[in-house]
């Protein structure tokens, strides 16, 4: 058990900036913002200095696009949906725009939304015309008596819904194409490429925001896993795997390997442990992404953002593309150091 905490010790001090502003005295802040878009093998030996400022702008736009909206007072969920679309509408982020291709050479999207407040959520998944994932989510939630929507019957209701709709080449990126070729060759020879490996994408983006009121919104969206087949589905659109929130604890969303966050039920987990352990939101995300999911080979990290505003940025990888806001407070990184 000792060499257990130590080893726990070590990654948290290694590889997260922790809970910030944890002092449970300190007056929760009149709004809080966080931001991830995905979490991987991203290293400065693999990206070019170019590279680097176009995602540290991408992340700015995002951040500060959400946080315009909770200075003005508006609700959670405008902040979520607003920052997902920019990272959405990039083609740096492997969501929307940036999304990775299937084994077939199509782009499926995934997304979902859930509100703290209500417990209401919104999810879809498997969609290939609907230009941003995360908005077909809250039309889910807000105009449906569903959670869950996937494949043409999403899109059906989108249409309906009057969700905006591309042509699927809308999605096309030379620099996914050609992971995808690259990872179809490596399956056929065995053979693993020296290719940079931030191109071997499963990564998401997420937002979890607190309003002036306290409620908290997570939202998450994706491209999915590079060359997946059989219409795999990740933890991104599914509450409590990818995303969960809950006024009363804390609000999450994931980015990493989705079948170990699936099994592990990682985003419930977050809240279950401050729920029924009395752990904090960094101590329970600091124990599943560094203890539980390596234990089981799992990747990636998460954002979080508890019920006093205290924002949370876990994970276990090289990097995670990341941001977080509060009044008098704003950082954004991308490597562990």
């Amino acid at each position: 058990m000792k060499y257990h905490l130590i080893i726990l010790l070590f990654f948290t001090m290694a590889c997260n900036e922790g809970e910030l502003s944890s002092d449970k005295t300190v007056k929760r802040p009149d709004y809080a913002i966080v931001i991830h878009g995905g979490a991987g093998t991203i290293t400065r030996e693999g990206m070019t200095p170019a590279m680097e400022a176009e995602y540290l702008a991408a992340l700015d736009l995002a951040l500060t696009t959400g946080e315009e909206i909770l200075k003005e007072g508006k609700p959670a969920i405008m902040a979520v949906e607003a920052a997902i679309r920019v990272m959405e509408d990039s083609p740096l982020f492997n969501a929307g725009k940036g999304a990775v291709f299937t084994h077939e050479g199509k782009n499926e999207l995934d997304a979902s939304i859930m509100d703290g407040a209500s417990g209401k959520a919104g999810a879809v998944g498997g969609l290939t015309i609907i230009k941003n994932p995360i908005s077909a989510a809250i039309a889910v939630m807000n105009q449906s008596e569903h959670v869950m929507m996937v494949g043409k019957g999403a899109e059906d209701f989108c249409r309906v819904m009057g969700i905006e709709l591309v042509d699927p080449t809308y999605f096309f990126t030379d620099r996914r194409w050609k992971a995808l070729q690259q990872a179809i060759l490596e399956d056929s020879t065995g053979v693993l490429s020296e290719t940079d490996p931030q191109e071997k994408k499963r990564g998401t983006v997420g937002c979890v925001a607190m309003d002036k009121d306290g409620n908290i919104v997570a939202g998450t969206s994706t491209g999915g896993m590079t060359n997946k087949k059989f219409g795999r589905i990740g933890d991104s659109p599914i509450i409590g795997a990818g995303t969960y929130a809950d006024n009363k604890s804390c609000g999450v969303s994931c980015t990493g390997h989705g079948e170990h966050f699936i099994r592990n039920t990682v985003a419930r987990d977050v809240a279950a442990m401050m729920e029924y352990g009395g752990k904090s939101c960094q101590e329970a995300s600091a124990y599943l992404i560094h203890q539980k999911l390596m234990e089981k080979g799992g990747e990636g990290g998460l954002i979080a953002i508890d019920k006093r505003g205290n924002v949370v940025m876990e994970f276990n990888s090289e990097g995670m593309y990341r941001g977080f806001a509060v009044p008098g407070q704003r950082m954004i990184k991308i490597y562990k150091d």
